[in-house]
């Protein structure tokens, strides 16, 4: 079977599937989004040695927020263990630094460094072209739409 051929019968195969009822189904609306979407963004962010995990969060350490360890896994829905090595990392290859907390000193903020900001402006370049990848049979206002509604959908 030529690769053409192969790939007008997954082509097929997806579209055939489409019609079955869990198309309709949020949960599975969602996480296939996701995962499309994650493939797209872990593709462009090779080559800034990033994944859509550390790249996320980078983008919270430089949000002058000032997030603490846990924070950062309650917002990422993520494993504090999980965070811990991601700042980890990040804080090896110098992109960010860990500080005591303002209230509670035990608790650890991680803030982006000067080198982590420059990393992150090249790379948020890349990644809103995944996004627009991953969205592209949406028009500007169905994608800005679509936010809108995820963001209402899970903080109200």
């Amino acid at each position: 079977m030529t690769i053409e051929a192969q790939d007008e019968q997954q082509a097929a195969t997806k579209d055939r599937l489409v019609a079955a009822p869990i198309s309709q189904d949020v949960g599975f609306l969602l996480a296939k989004l996701h995962a499309g979407g994650s493939l797209v963004n872990n593709r462009a962010l090779a080559e800034f040695d990033l994944k859509e995990r550390s790249y996320s969060v980078l983008i919270l350490a430089n949000s002058g927020l000032e997030p603490t360890q846990r924070e950062l896994a309650d917002f990422l829905s993520l494993d504090p263990s999980q965070i811990v090595a991601l700042v980890d990392e990040l804080e090896k290859r110098k992109l960010v630094a860990r500080a005591p907390g303002k209230q509670d000193r035990r608790a650890k903020t991680v803030t982006a460094t000067s080198k982590g900001n420059q990393l992150l402006a090249q790379a948020a370049i890349a990644a809103r072209h995944a996004e627009s990848e991953v969205l592209a049979a949406l028009d500007e206002g169905e994608a800005a739409q679509l936010k809108a509604l995820l963001r209402k959908a899970l903080w109200g």
